[in-house]
C-alpha cells in the first residue's frame, strides 16, 4: 500500500517541545521499544547500558555543528540572514539566504559585527553561492550563531556552542546536531566500553534540509536533500567483527542509519565517502542496523518515516501517543528512544 505523509501525523502539545537541554546529558528519559512482541518500557537514559549486551557495536556520528547562522545588511540596506549549508573551499560556501527580496549575483552583504562581507556569485534552486571576504570558518567562529532548529523559540545562547554538540564531535561541517548523541557523556561512554561494547565513528554532516517538510503527498515522490557522509574502513571492519561474535550494530541516531545504509547500497557494506540522498520509509529492507537510539521526531518528517520503517508505523505512532500522554520531551533537546529491529534480515558485511 502506498503511504502518504498524512499517515505520519500525530498530535503534539507545544508545551512538550523541549526548548533547552537537561542540566546533565544523561538525565533524559528513555522509551525502550521492542517491536517483535510489541513491548515498550519506560526508563532513564542513564540506564541505557542495561539494554546493551557485551559484543554489541555502538556506531556514532562525529560531525560537529558549526556557527552557521550569520546576520548582515545588503548593499541596498535590507536585513539578511545567511545559513551556511555546504563549504566549497576556504572562502566560498553554498548558503540559504533569507531576505525581503531575492539577491542577485553581484550583490554584497555586510556581515555584522566585525567588518566581514560576502558577495553573491550565483543561485541554484534554494541555495546561493557566496564568496566571503575572509575564510568562512574564521568568520563563522567570530560572528556566527549556532543554528538552533526552527521549533526552538529562542535565540542561541553561548552555552549552545558546546551543549548542541555531542561530546565526541570532531569534524566540523553540520548545521544541525545528530541529536541522539547529545545524551551521552564521557562517563557513560567509558562504562559502555568497560562492558566489552565496541564504539566506532563515522561522519554525516547534517544539512538544513533535515528540517524541510515533505512536500509530495505520496512518499515515493519525495526527493531527499543531499548530505556528505564518510564511512571509514575501520567501521566496516568493526561491523564484520560484531557480526562474527553475534553482536548487534546499534546506530546512535538516524544520521548513522542513513550513512551505514548508504554505504551498503550495493548489498555489501563498503568504506568510502560521498553524497547520500537515501530516503528510508516503510518497506525499506535494512542491511546493517540492528538497533537504534533516536530522539522523538516531527510529525510528517522523513526521520519519523525512517523510524517507522525500522519498527513499524502503527507501533511507533502508538508509542508516540503514549509518550505524549506521559509528558516526554520532544525533538532535538528532548528525550530518547531505544528500538530493536522488528524483523531478521540478511546482513551486508
Amino acid at each position: 500500500m502506498s503511504l502518504t505523509k498524512r499517515d505520519f501525523v500525530f498530535e503534539l502539545p507545544e508545551s512538550l517541545i523541549a526548548q533547552a537541554p537537561c542540566a546533565e546529558r544523561t538525565a533524559s528519559r528513555l522509551l525502550v521499544l521492542d517491536p517483535a512482541p510489541g513491548a515498550h518500557t519506560h526508563a532513564r537514559f542513564a540506564n541505557l547500558p542495561d539494554w546493551l549486551t557485551r559484543g554489541d557495536l555502538l556506531v556514532v556520528n562525529d560531525t560537529r555543528v558549526i556557527p552557521a547562522r550569520l546576520f548582515g545588511v545588503k548593499d541596498s540596506g535590507g536585513r539578511v540572514e545567511v545559513l551556511l549549508e555546504r563549504l566549497i573551499d576556504a572562502t566560498q560556501a553554498w548558503c540559504l539566504v533569507r531576505a525581503s527580496k531575492p539577491l542577485l549575483p553581484g550583490r554584497t552583504i555586510a556581515l555584522e559585527p566585525g567588518g566581514y562581507s560576502a558577495t553573491v556569485c550565483e543561485r541554484r534552486g534554494d541555495l546561493f553561492r557566496l564568496t566571503f571576504s575572509a575564510p568562512v570558518m574564521t568568520i563563522a567562529d567570530a560572528v556566527g550563531h549556532i543554528p538552533l532548529p526552527p521549533y526552538i523559540q529562542r535565540s542561541d545562547a553561548p552555552e549552545d556552542r558546546e551543549r548542541y554538540q555531542t561530546v565526541y564531535a570532531d569534524r566540523p561541517g553540520a548545521v544541525a546536531a545528530p541529536t541522539a548523541g547529545l545524551h551521552f557523556d564521557a562517563a557513560m561512554l567509558e562504562r559502555i566500553a568497560s562492558m566489552g561494547i565496541e564504539v566506532a565513528r563515522l561522519t554525516l554532516h547534517v544539512g538544513a534540509g533535515t528540517f524541510q517538510p515533505v512536500r509530495a503527498e505520496r512518499l515515493e515522490a519525495h526527493q531527499m536533500h543531499s548530505e556528505f557522509f564518510d564511512v571509514p574502513a575501520n567501521v566496516v571492519d568493526a561491523v564484520a567483527r560484531c557480526r562474527a561474535r553475534g553482536g548487534r550494530v546499534v546506530a546512535v541516531g538516524t544520521t548513522v542509519v542513513r550513512a551505514l545504509e548508504s554505504a551498503a547500497a550495493t548489498g555489501e557494506l563498503r568504506h568510502g565517502s560521498g553524497e547520500t540522498i537515501i530516503f528510508i520509509y516503510p518497506g525499506y529492507a535494512f542491511r546493517v542496523v540492528d538497533a537504534l537510539i533516536t530522539n522523538f521526531h516531527l510529525p510528517e518528517s522523513t526521520l519519523l518515516m525512517l523510524v517507522s520503517a525500522f519498527a513499524g508505523r502503527q507501533f511507533v505512532l502508538e508509542a508516540y501517543a503514549e509518550a505524549v500522554q506521559r509528558g516526554y520531551r520532544f525533538f532535538s533537546y528532548g528525550d530518547a528512544m531505544f528500538i530493536t529491529q522488528r524483523a531478521a534480515r540478511s546482513h551486508a558485511v
